[in-house]
């Protein structure tokens, strides 16, 4: 039986967190949960996708191999973020590799699970719904911070969706490669580097793979403030 620890933090992703609680208890139920160690597969591109995976605790990144054999990130997953929604419940192939890059843990829910629970359900299928707009949502914030924030200002917000407090200092555990934060924010490693520069006057720290920050509010303030001025900081 999982911890429940763990079953705390699946119930407050963005997925589960919706739907009502009979279908919640039924999903926890017949969830796979497993640790995967550094450098370990979760599957592979062109694999049948079967299952919706939520990450409970470390980082997960899909990518893509190129006929030259390069690998190109698509995108970065942590704590009580979930992926695979789509292809699960279409039954069609991954069209990506998934593979942990620190230590992890990760909930499997069974697409067959789901997609049962939405025949006698209908009206879950609207939650899901919701919930595959969210994503959406997510990828459009993503493009406009590209557009219209600094570097600096789209780590401070990467790090703020980090925190688990809305006040007062706060430590996030960042992934040792920094090429993944780059990949996910749109950065040149460089570019990372002299962004996480920018951010000490805001009170944030990096020690290794953690990011200490003084006061969240000094740094929401940073995220959220002309990127005109934040070019002269």
């Amino acid at each position: 039986m999982a911890h429940e620890k763990e079953k705390a933090i699946a119930r407050q992703s963005m997925l589960i967190r919706s739907l009502p609680d009979q279908h919640i208890e039924t999903l926890l139920s017949k969830a796979h949960w497993r640790h995967y160690d550094r450098g370990e597969t979760l599957f592979l591109q062109d694999e049948d996708a079967t299952a919706i995976h939520v990450v409970l605790d470390g980082w997960v990144k899909l990518f893509r191999m190129a006929p030259n054999g390069s690998e190109a990130v698509v995108s970065v997953f942590t704590r009580g973020e979930s992926f695979g929604e789509a292809v699960a419940l279409r039954a069609t192939p991954y069209p990506v590799s998934a593979e942990a890059v620190t230590a992890a843990e990760v909930m499997h829910i069974p697409a067959t699970v789901l997609t049962s629970i939405m025949k006698d359900d209908p009206q879950i299928c609207i939650t899901i719904l919701a919930s595959t707009f969210t994503h959406l949502h997510s990828l459009v914030e993503q493009l406009e911070q590209l557009k219209a924030q600094t570097g600096a200002q789209r780590v401070a917000e990467f790090l703020l969706h980090l925190c688990h407090v809305q006040e007062g200092p706060c430590e996030v555990i960042l992934p040792y490669d920094k090429v993944l934060i780059a990949g996910r924010l749109g950065m040149k490693p460089e570019s990372l580097s002299r962004a996480f520069a920018r951010l000490k006057p805001a009170g944030v720290k990096i020690k290794k793979n953690h990011a200490v920050i003084d006061d969240v509010d000094t740094l929401r303030d940073y995220a959220d403030s002309d990127p005109a001025e934040s070019w002269s900081r």
